[in-house]
C-alpha cells in the first residue's frame, strides 16, 4: 500500500468533534518555557547508568555539557551521539531558539529515559507521571520530545 492511497482513504474517514476538550490551551511558544525529553538513555557523568529494567529518569541540567549514553543494549549505535549531542538531545537549537525569540525560554531542567524497554507500563503509570510532575515543578509549559 502506497503512501498515497493511504493518505487517499484516510482523508475520507470522519474526524470526531468532541463537546469538552481533554486538554488546555498552551502558551504561545514566544513566551513558553521548554524542555527537552528524551528516550535516548542519556545521564551525566556522575549519575548512574540506566539498568535493563529501569522505567525512571534521569535529570538533564541545561548548562552541563557532560553528557553520555547509559544505552546497556549491544545494538544501540552511539556514534552519532558522540560526534554530535544535539542529535538526539538538541539543547544547543533550543537555545538558539531562546535567543531568536522563537520560544521563551529554556528550562534549567530536562529529563532522559531509557527507550529500549521491553514493559512500558511501569514508564507510563510511574516514570513517566514522576518525570511530568518535576517538569510541572520547575514550570516548564512545553516540552520536545525525541524518541530515540
Amino acid at each position: 500500500m502506497s503512501d498515497r492511497s493511504i493518505k487517499q482513504a484516510s482523508s475520507r474517514i470522519p474526524c470526531p468533534t468532541f463537546d469538552v476538550a481533554a486538554f488546555t490551551r498552551p502558551k504561545p511558544l514566544s513566551e513558553a518555557k521548554v524542555a527537552l525529553v528524551t528516550s535516548a538513555s542519556l545521564h551525566h557523568e556522575d549519575d548512574d547508568d540506566f539498568a535493563v529494567v529501569d522505567a525512571g529518569y534521569r535529570v538533564l541540567h541545561r548548562n552541563r555539557r557532560d553528557i553520555v549514553v547509559g544505552h546497556w543494549s549491544p545494538n544501540f549505535d552511539a556514534s552519532g551521539v558522540s560526534a554530535d549531542l544535539n542529535v538526539v538531545f538538541p539543547i544547543d537549537r533550543l537555545e538558539e531558539m531562546a535567543s531568536e525569540g522563537a520560544i521563551g525560554s529554556v528550562s534549567d531542567v530536562h529529563l532522559a529515559f531509557a527507550g529500549n524497554q521491553f514493559d512500558l507500563a511501569a514508564i507510563r503509570v510511574d516514570g513517566g507521571p514522576a518525570g511530568a510532575k518535576h517538569l510541572i515543578d520547575h514550570e516548564v509549559d512545553m516540552v520536545l520530545l525525541t524518541p530515540v
